[in-house]
């Protein structure tokens, strides 16, 4: 399904919007006037086209990798935007907007690939902390990229599911949000869930909320509470827990992310700024994941135990 006229016409709206606080920002202001960089018009925004297949790849001629030991859930932290533009002497939220485009090229991969799952942490419900004109743009990104996205959503057979929780997010990317997952809810490919105004503690305390709200209906006994059953009242009720949890930026800390789901996942992390990777870095990730031993908490079954 492609988006109607009225959705093409507010993602050009919102792409002047994203144009304008490009140029309203204080650091693109004092390098404008400086003479240091080229003028920035709407059409500079669009999120550049991933010249990427869609069809599915033959995994091992791809990455070397045997089915059977591919990931099928990745969940990926991506860090560094603003960074990676403070080094290059841009506006912060000039790093967002590639890393969005990052989105679609790693996103557009695991399609390829056949993984059931990619979850992208894409705004922690602890990011409110940073300046408004930044949030807002981050706001209007997210709006503009549902819009823009879709088609490349539907090509690719994705489905779309967002987790965490929904105050603070406007009401009109609200609705655009229930809108792209409506549109994409029948796809059957690969799953993208992108965690958004979300924290892995807030998670869980609303689950055990539920819990307690069911129990004091009588609707559970608490001895019967176990770990399915908080499973079963997280956002992520219903998706497999991810194989592989990748972080970008260097950073060697779990940020409150899928702090329950992450349990037994891999980890790989890469110094290189959200912004700086590329699809082959995925490669990379998958690669070491599929040499690692998962026990899960037992033993090797080629091995005697000690």
């Amino acid at each position: 399904m492609l988006p109607t006229r009225g959705m093409r016409l507010e993602a050009v709206g919102l792409r002047k919007n994203i144009a304008s606080y490009w140029r309203n920002s204080a650091v693109f202001a004092q390098q404008a006037r400086a003479g240091q960089l080229p003028k920035i018009e709407a059409a500079d925004l669009k999120l550049e086209k991933s010249s990427m297949s869609s069809k599915p790849a033959v995994i091992h001629d791809v990455v070397g990798v045997p089915r059977e030991r591919m990931p099928q859930h990745i969940a990926i932290i991506m860090d560094g935007n603003g960074r990676w533009a403070q080094q290059q002497c841009l506006p912060r939220i000039e790093g967002h907007r590639r890393g969005a485009t990052v989105v679609r090229e790693v996103t557009t991969e695991c399609c390829r690939l056949g993984l059931g799952q990619v979850t992208l942490y894409c705004l922690s419900n602890e990011n409110w902390k940073r300046p408004q004109e930044e949030l807002e743009f981050l706001m209007h990104l997210l709006q503009y990229y549902l819009i823009e996205e879709l088609p490349t959503l539907m090509e690719n057979n994705l489905q779309l599911k967002i987790i965490g929780r929904r105050d603070r997010i406007p009401a009109n990317v609200i609705t655009q949000m229930d809108d792209t997952i409506d549109k994409t809810s029948h796809n059957t490919g690969t799953r993208l869930c992108l965690a958004i105004n979300y924290g892995g503690r807030g998670e869980i305390v609303d689950a055990v909320r539920s819990i307690a709200s069911q129990a004091q209906r009588g609707d559970l006994v608490a001895r019967e509470i176990d770990e399915q059953t908080i499973a079963d009242h997280l956002y992520t009720r219903g998706m497999p827990d991810p194989d592989l949890l990748i972080r970008s930026a260097g950073e060697m800390r779990l940020s409150n992310f899928l702090l329950w789901q992450i349990s037994y996942s891999e980890l790989w992390v890469t110094d290189r700024y959200w912004p700086e990777f590329r699809v082959s870095d995925l490669h990379d990730a998958i690669r070491s994941y599929a040499q690692r031993q998962r026990r899960l908490g037992g033993l090797q079954q080629d091995k005697e135990p000690n």
